[in-house]
């Protein structure tokens, strides 16, 4: 890099932010925002989840029944009153339905954001800083990523208290590594760009270079890191709490099926009390995978859709 300098007393001239490439973050991120709103399968993600957030915060208005209130008829099928049918103790399923939508959207937020958040931490300092650091948080992400999560996850969560901050806990210690380590290889290549370089030049702290050099500068990564790590965190959340390891007195789509199964739902006829929550689960799961697919395609051109033109053979 070439640093200007003062013809007259040859000392380098100050590089204002502006001039510097990682300066226009707000235009990118305008680039980035519009690219999203272009690609199909991120508006149909985002309608499922927006759909989704809705619901988990006005449950109240797609019903008013309790949905622990076991007052109606034992293993009754869908109705104009039930529109999902009833428990084997009278509750209401298209109740719990929805009501279990909170905990479970609110589980997988609270560990896809603070997993990725260490993993911004760990990988990100390991990148900048180099030497020492970055072999021994490279060491710490290796010996993460080799670890057998889905034993692990049943070992910890069967040992510990039972419950949704049990099982919040462990997911998120369990599942950072993999994006850490994508931040890192991120981190490298971003490391002796000429932005970098004006920012040390004007004397900028490790932390400002990191939190306003970089990080707008991986902004598609991030998010990206965020949905894939919401799609793994969907799917074992719920089959941590169908085999029994969550609070069964927590309301959530897991605790759903796990009831169901043990109540033999499917052998007795009452299919929509376990089908419900599992295709409630796979529609959540469904929307993140495709705000993570939209984000690799509009990352990676190679990965987009090549549509025909009118008029023009194929």
């Amino acid at each position: 890099m070439t640093i200007p300098m003062t013809p007259e007393t040859g000392v380098p001239v100050a590089v204002s932010p502006e001039s510097t490439a990682g300066a226009p973050g707000s235009a990118a991120f305008r680039r980035f925002a519009q690219a999203v709103l272009r690609n199909r399968k991120a508006t149909a993600g985002l309608v499922i989840l927006a759909a989704m957030t809705v619901v988990a915060v006005f449950p109240q208005l797609f019903t008013n029944i309790d949905p622990q209130a076991a007052i109606y008829d034992q293993q009754a099928g869908p109705s104009a009153q039930h529109l999902l049918g009833t428990t084997q103790v009278g509750e209401d399923v298209f109740a719990q339905l929805i009501w279990g939508t909170r905990l479970t959207l609110l589980i997988t937020v609270i560990v896809s954001l603070a997993a990725t958040v260490i993993s911004v931490l760990i990988g990100v300092t390991a990148a900048y800083v180099g030497g020492m650091a970055d072999r021994s948080l490279s060491l710490l992400t290796d010996v993460f990523l080799v670890l057998p999560t889905l034993p692990l996850l049943i070992v910890l969560t069967a040992y510990l208290p039972s419950g949704s901050l049990t099982i919040t806990a462990v997911m998120i210690a369990t599942s950072w590594a993999f994006a850490a380590r994508q931040l890192r290889a991120q981190g490298l290549s971003l490391r002796t760009r000429d932005f970098l370089e004006a920012a040390k030049v004007r004397g900028e702290r490790r932390s400002y270079i990191i939190i306003v050099e970089i990080l707008p500068n991986m902004i598609s990564l991030l998010v990206a890191s965020f949905l894939g790590l919401a799609v793994f965190v969907v799917g074992f959340a719920a089959g941590l709490q169908f085999l029994g390891l969550g609070n069964s007195t927590e309301l959530t789509w897991g605790t759903m099926l796990y009831y169901s199964q043990q109540n033999g739902a499917l052998e007795s006829g009452n299919a929509l009390w376990m089908l419900a929550p599992g295709a409630a689960v796979a529609i959540l799961g469904t929307g993140f995978a495709l705000l993570n697919y939209a984000f690799d395609e509009i990352g990676n051109p190679a990965l987009r859709p090549v549509r025909r033109r009118r008029g023009k053979p194929a």
